[in-house]
């Protein structure tokens, strides 16, 4: 495949009017417009507008109906069919909080789509975010209560082992909580720790950051905040060498957090992600999430007692609503949707136009509108 006539972030800089060619899944060969091969068929014309890397989405429980602990393997494609159409090309299936049995159903579920599903023209999951059972119940969020546990090395073990090896890339807890250890065993098996749902403070966060914490679930979101005699997760995400997690869906996080956070930590340290949940793409009413009622109204998930669950937010709506609420430029966006989150998890083929990464590409309007995706070389939508 050629796409011609594009304005390509590529990551060596922007070329205005250039071509990329795709081979066998891969990027072949990009560059101007009068270097552009000839006879490549298919051949797709950007028509001027922007051609940047898939989004990669490693916060997200759901779509379409689908929820990841559904354990539901016909369920799996569905999602990950869903998904281009916001111009997500890969992600990682999140847990919740649920019993033992429930995640391990789950994990099991996952790893066979991992392993035997994962083809090419739909977004391709990477791997799984275990956020819960290890959470503090002072943070739990939609979180159910009564099936929550303390971080232990035992209980993670045992989770790794039913998901495969190498399928946990990252895992939501609480250091408070957490049995001595835990966050360098993450390190240890090359799962990235993220500090979530927690109610540390600032110096509990500091030991974990010292041993091999990385990063910031959902930011602000269900964990102690900043303040000025009792600093917690928040202060130390800002204070800390730590990348961020935002839900910029224009509910979870005012406008001028959003515009804070860029500001104080740079567009290197956010990673944006939809926390989605089976709602979106659907119509207004009621749905499931870890056996409890939401109400979906508009743009807004939550509980019965009005606490948010998750987001039926798109990544493209996320990633314009960052231009608009803090003037981020085309290649900012382009690293919070796509690098950042490929370069913190190890994803060395994706998250960015480079020869031999996987052709995980998108084409976009100015307006964040998805004209077209392609996974691993292969159309999965156009508009």
């Amino acid at each position: 495949m050629l796409i011609i006539n594009g304005k390509i972030y590529t990551v060596n800089g922007i070329i205005e009017n250039g071509f990329v060619q795709i081979v066998d899944e891969k990027i072949h060969a990009y560059g101007s417009m009068d270097q552009v091969p000839q006879n490549v068929t298919p051949v797709v014309d950007a028509d001027g507008k922007y051609v940047v890397p898939g989004f990669v989405d490693q916060h997200i429980h759901g779509a379409a109906g689908v929820d990841t602990m559904d354990a539901n393997l016909a369920g799996l494609v569905t999602f990950a069919q869903a998904l281009p159409k916001e111009g997500t090309t890969s992600f990682l299936a999140t847990t919740m909080t649920q019993s033992i049995e429930a995640i391990d159903a789950a994990l099991r579920t996952t790893r066979e789509f991992i392993e035997n599903h994962n083809v090419p023209g739909q977004a391709q999951i990477m791997g799984i975010h275990l956020e819960g059972p290890f959470v503090n119940c002072a943070y739990k969020g939609a979180q159910p209560e009564q099936y929550i546990i303390n971080p232990s090395i035992e209980t993670m073990q045992h989770f790794i082992d039913v998901a495969g090896p190498g399928n946990i890339k990252l895992v939501t807890y609480a250091p408070e909580v957490a049995e001595p250890g835990f966050v360098e065993f993450l390190v240890a098996n090359n799962i990235v720790p993220s500090v979530g749902h927690s109610n540390a403070t600032f110096t509990e966060v500091e030991s974990d950051y010292e041993k091999g914490l990385t990063n910031v679930t959902h930011f602000h979101n269900a964990s102690s905040g900043h303040h000025h005699r009792t600093p917690g997760v928040v202060t130390a995400g800002f204070g800390l060498d730590l990348t961020v997690e935002l839900i910029c869906d224009g509910v979870h996080l005012h406008p001028d957090v959003v515009k804070t956070v860029k500001k104080v930590k740079g567009s290197d340290k956010i990673v944006l992600v939809t926390d989605s949940m089976c709602a979106k793409g659907l119509e207004d009413g009621d749905y499931s999430l870890g056996g409890q009622k939401v109400i979906k109204v508009g743009n807004e998930a939550r509980l019965e007692d009005g606490t948010l669950a998750g987001s039926v937010a798109e990544m493209n709506c996320c990633a314009h609503n960052m231009k608009v609420f803090t003037d981020a430029s085309v290649e900012e966006i382009v690293a919070m949707t796509a690098t950042n989150a490929a370069r913190s998890l190890g994803l060395n083929d994706k998250g960015n136009i480079q020869i031999g990464c996987d052709a995980d590409i998108v084409i976009m309007d100015e307006m964040y509108e998805i004209q077209m995706t392609i996974c691993r070389g292969t159309i999965a939508y156009t508009l």
